[in-house]
């Protein structure tokens, strides 16, 4: 419950608004970076819940499927991934941001939804939003991916060699083509029950879906004749492996208050007879003083 509190408030910190009274709304750099604090917790408490509380719980056969180990555990890494996507969005909105530090958050973002849908291949997804979640992560990894592949285009593009050139556009044309069935994987995302509407384009992927298209035709066409002479080199090249950054923050339940111990608990034991005497001189008591 803690954990889809959270997500839901670093959700709400992500809907546009109009602070400044213009008219225009907008996400604030502020507010991103409060939403990337919001996920790594949450995907702490989920995290916790899969390791620590999770296998503690008897007939778990019983629980809902959407409780399954694997499922919380894809849920706390796909918070990771969010976490990289909105700081990729950063990245990109900065002028200062170079293409090795963005094509590494592409990098990472894949590898994070990569993981998380392995961890739901495993899980039985045949209930309530099971199917769109898996196609939601599923949207999100071919997105990631075809930024990857974008960014790593654009830095092999400053080699000086043919070869340099080939495997940039080969890239270039890899991160279009993701790109085209990543818009078609969002429209099956939507169209899983039950239907949402089609979200608009935000952070990183707002740029790319106008750049990439337009670096692909520009390059293929430019290096057109390489490609020709260089038929043996037209490999993709390997996507670079980076050590992930993100980590979920850590969580632990705290100490159990003393008035929880039942061991110090002390219960007095009074003789009804004695108790109801009692009672009695207090009844006494209280109409003497009324008395005076």
């Amino acid at each position: 419950m803690m954990a889809i509190l959270i997500l839901s408030v670093a959700d709400s910190l992500m809907i546009p608004k109009d602070h400044s009274g213009s008219g225009i709304r907008i996400v604030s750099s502020d507010c991103k970076r409060d939403a990337v604090d919001l996920l790594l917790k949450a995907a702490g408490y989920l995290e916790f819940c899969v390791q620590e509380v999770w296998f503690t719980f008897q007939q778990i056969e019983r629980f809902p499927k959407g409780l399954q180990d694997g499922v919380l555990e894809a849920l706390s890494i796909q918070a990771l991934g969010q976490g990289t996507e909105v700081q990729l969005g950063l990245a990109v909105e900065s002028e200062k941001a170079t293409l090795s530090v963005k094509r590494r958050l592409a990098c990472e973002q894949l590898i994070y939804f990569g993981q998380a849908y392995h961890c739901l291949s495993g899980c039985d997804m045949n209930h309530g939003n099971g199917m769109k979640h898996l196609r939601f992560i599923k949207w999100k990894f071919l997105e990631a991916k075809a930024a990857a592949y974008y960014y790593h285009g654009l830095i092999l593009d400053k080699g000086n060699e043919p070869a340099c050139h080939v495997s940039s556009v080969c890239c270039f044309l890899a991160a279009e083509e993701l790109l085209t069935e990543s818009k078609k994987a969002g429209l099956s995302f939507c169209l899983a029950a039950p239907v949402t509407r089609s979200p608009p384009l935000w952070g990183a992927m707002k740029y790319l879906h106008q750049k990439i298209p337009e670096v692909a035709s520009r390059k293929s066409q430019m290096y057109g004749y390489l490609l020709e002479e260089e038929k043996a080199l037209q490999a993709l090249p390997d996507l670079p492996d980076f050590q992930l950054s993100l980590r979920p923050d850590n969580y632990a339940l705290p100490e159990m208050d003393e008035a929880w111990d039942r061991e110090t608990w002390k219960l007095q034991n009074q003789p009804l007879k004695k108790h109801l005497g009692d009672s009695d001189d207090e009844i006494e008591l209280s109409s003497d003083e009324i008395g005076e």
